[in-house]
This record gives structure tokens, C-alpha cells and sequence, in this order.
């Protein structure tokens, strides 16, 4: 019923609760998030990347001049339309979309300092 699941390890897609979708440099973030079963403190996650993909587009025809772009990988499309079947998830809202983006700048925030840190830590062993 959900091939493109199925095909990505997750032996039972029911089970999802809901997903994530970011992007990241040139890569698109999936996270999709399990019910939490009895007994676990925490419910149980998966995380896949996917590379987007880079396509020249035609700018101007008179000069011939294009603009690299990239856009969602096209199995990454098929995936989230079997999500959406199993979660249905709501329509965004201005306020959501506000809170997602403070969401996605805190989480780069937090990637950036941590990367800085083990740069720095690689230093102090030189």
C-alpha cells in the first residue's frame, strides 16, 4: 500500500505519526517520527537525505543565459505523498509558517555552534 515506505525500511507505515521536511545546503531533511510505544521515553525517529536536484533554467532566450536552480528530489515527492495519506497533516498557516522558520534558524544556530566546537577541539590537539 505504501511501496515507496516500505522500500525506504519502514516495515510498518501505520505506525507513523508524523514528518518533517527541511532543507539543508543542497540537500532535502526528512525526518519522519513513530507513535511512541509503552515503555519508551521517547518515540522512535528516522532521518533520510536526499540530494536536490540541480537543473539549468532558461533566464533570457535573447541571450541565451541560464540560471541554476534546484528543486525536491522526485522520490522525495512520491514518499511524502504516501505521509501525507497517513498523517494528513493541516494547512500552514502565516503564523505556523513564522514559527516554523525561527524553528529551522534555532536548529541551524544549534548545528553551526556544534560545528564550531569540534573545529575548535581539532585545533587544541594540533
Amino acid at each position: 500500500m505504501y511501496p515507496h515506505l516500505v522500500s525506504l525500511g519502514i516495515s510498518e507505515p501505520e505506525k507513523i505519526e508524523r514528518y518533517s521536511l527541511r532543507q539543508e545546503a543542497h540537500k532535502d531533511i526528512l525526518k519522519i517520527y513513530f507513535s511512541k510505544q509503552k515503555g519508551e521515553l521517547f518515540a522512535k525517529s528516522v532521518k533520510f537525505k536526499y540530494p536536490r536536484q540541480v537543473k539549468n533554467v532558461l533566464v533570457d532566450s535573447g541571450s541565451h543565459r541560464y540560471k541554476e536552480t534546484t528543486e525536491i528530489n522526485r522520490n522525495l515527492t512520491l514518499i511524502i505523498d504516501e505521509l501525507n495519506k497517513i498523517t494528513r497533516p493541516e494547512k500552514e498557516t502565516p503564523t505556523d509558517v513564522k514559527k516554523k522558520i525561527l524553528k529551522d534558524l534555532r536548529h541551524l544556530e544549534k548545528v553551526v555552534a556544534s560545528k564550531i566546537e569540534e573545529i575548535e577541539k581539532d585545533l587544541e590537539k594540533l
